[in-house]
């Protein structure tokens, strides 16, 4: 019973993290599923251009 419970929530948090939603910005977008497959960073591709210019 609490195996399958376990891994119930543990399927909920993966869904979570591939909802494709920006974390620095809030938007949705494709670029945010890419990104988190290439760099493990759930960021947009402007959030993720604007990191890599201005680093702070």
């Amino acid at each position: 019973m609490t195996d399958e419970f376990e891994k119930k929530i543990n399927e909920e948090e993966i869904i979570k993290d591939l909802n494709g939603i920006c974390d620095e910005c809030k938007k949705k977008e494709e670029s945010v599923f890419q990104n988190l497959i290439l760099t493990g960073f759930k960021v947009c591709k402007s959030c993720r251009l604007s990191k890599t210019i201005f680093p702070i």
